[in-house]
Order: structure tokens, then sequence, then C-alpha cells
């Protein structure tokens, strides 16, 4: 299962949506849940026993199904507080496993491998470099350390499936600053296209939209929020976008790997699909 942008402390769809989470994890028994950014609105957390943990995340994704390993990326609102603590975090709860700011899962079924890489992209743009004082640990991070690990990763990589996330989207429509996707494009979709990944899911946006850009092979999804929505426009390359909350379910085999895009009630809306 893969979400993002969830922590409204219940209001707006949070809790509809993390209700339908729990009821269609009763119907599939998801390995694990991809937490891809921002779980904590507006300004991050202060500490691991800051009660956000319980308001935005604990109390409301309670369903037992969902109480498997939670792999989490920071997204820029944890960059507003202290992002050490959304790392530690994992020595506190059974179930959040983030053991650095940027990672890598392998997941095996039957014999199918997909690789998931979990990059850590608000210091790779640079307006939250920029701005100091409101995402103070944004300049603490070294940008061409994860590049030249991310170049590493993707050429070691042997899985069937390559599947890259982070908060940041490369390609959406989006009245945030332009900035923030061309930063993406020219630091990180240059690697991803070389190693001809399979897909590059976030979020940040607050909907749904699946892109196929020219000369490139790979699907461009952004995830949906679990809470809030805005609302999205086409742009060049759009295949698909709503403005619906929910989450998404990713499945693999040899010859398929699908992103099941579903709304609050559990309904699938558009199926991102590739094969082989």
């Amino acid at each position: 299962m893969v979400v993002s942008d969830l922590g409204r402390n219940g209001h707006y769809d949070q809790k509809p949506v993390a209700a339908t989470m729990g009821r269609i994890a009763e119907q599939i028994g998801p390995d694990a849940i991809l937490a891809l950014g921002d779980t904590h609105h507006y300004g991050g957390v202060e500490s691991v026993t800051d009660p956000l943990w319980m308001t935005n995340y604990e109390l409301i994704y309670d369903h037992p199904e969902l109480m498997v390993n939670w792999y989490p990326v920071c997204g820029n609102h944890e960059y507003r507080g202290n992002t050490q603590a959304v790392i530690d975090y994992s020595g506190i709860s059974r179930r959040w496993e983030m053991p650095a700011r940027y990672y890598t899962k392998t997941f095996e079924d039957d014999g199918t491998t997909v690789k998931v890489v979990f990059l850590d992209t608000t210091p790779l743009i640079d307006k939250y470099r920029k701005k100091t004082d409101t995402y103070p640990d944004a300049v603490n991070q070294d940008t061409e350390a994860q590049l030249q690990w991310l170049e590493k990763t993707l050429t070691e990589a042997t899985e069937d499936w390559i599947v890259v996330v982070g908060h940041h989207p490369i390609y959406a429509y989006t009245d945030k600053s332009e900035s923030e996707r061309t930063d993406m494009q020219k630091k990180v979709d240059t690697i991803l296209r070389k190693h001809n990944v399979d897909m590059y899911i976030c979020g940040h946006i607050h909907n749904y939209q699946h892109i196929r850009r020219p000369a490139s092979k790979i699907d461009y999804v952004v995830n949906t929020s679990g809470s809030l929505t805005r609302t999205p426009k086409e742009i060049e390359g759009t295949v698909f976008c709503n403005n619906s909350p929910g989450f998404s379910v990713l499945t693999a085999d040899k010859d398929n790997l699908k992103l099941n895009l579903l709304d609050k009630e559990g309904k699938t809306i558009h199926v991102v699909s590739r094969t082989k």
C-alpha cells in the first residue's frame, strides 16, 4: 500500500480513508505500507514523544491489518521540524521502519523481486535549502552524496522491477514553485532515465496524477493525499488525474507491475500498468 500527505489530526478525510485502508488491508494482506512524506502537517514533529505521533498516526491507522511495517520518507513539512526524530521514531514504534533519510527495501514474493528506492527529496530542491529559517535542516544535507548513492544503487540493481519513491514530483500540475520540478528533473530524472526505472511515485500535490513524458519509459505517478486534496489539471503527458482522497496498492509478478489508485471508498479509479 502507498500513502502520502496524511497528517491532519484526523480531520478532513483522514479518518474515512484510514478506515478504508483497514478494510482493504483485511482483503489483500499488504506486505508493507510506503509513506511518501508529510505524515505530519504543518510543522513536523519536535521529538519522538511529540503528541502528533498519536493524533496524526498511531490512533488513526489503528486497524490490526495496518500493523505491518511502514517505510516512510520525510516531506517538506517534516523538514519544518525535527527530521532526526522522524528517523529515531523507528526505535519507538514497532511498525515505523526508517533506517536513514534515504535507503532501499527489496520485496520478494513467489520469485518476483521489487526494489523500492526511497529518496529524501526536500534537500534536493534549492528553494528549501535557501529558506534556513523555515527548513533549517535542509541545507545541512549532502545533496551530492545522495545523488551518487542513487546512481550506484541503480547501477547495481538486479531486481525484476525498480520503483523509486520520494515526496516531491518530477512532473505534475501544481501551482507550487516550478523550480521544485525543474530541480528534480535536473538532479533526479536524468539518473532515473539513464537506468530505465519502472516507476517514480511521489506525493506533495494532494491529488492523483499519472504522467508519461516523451523520450522516457518511466511512469511518473503523484499519489493522492490521505486527507485533504486539491483539484488537478491536465498537462503535457497526463494519462490520468483526479482529486479524490485515497491511497494506492502496488502489486507485482514476473510479467506485470501495477499501481492501483483507490478513492476513499476503496474503488479503483485508475491502474498504472507495466508489462515485460
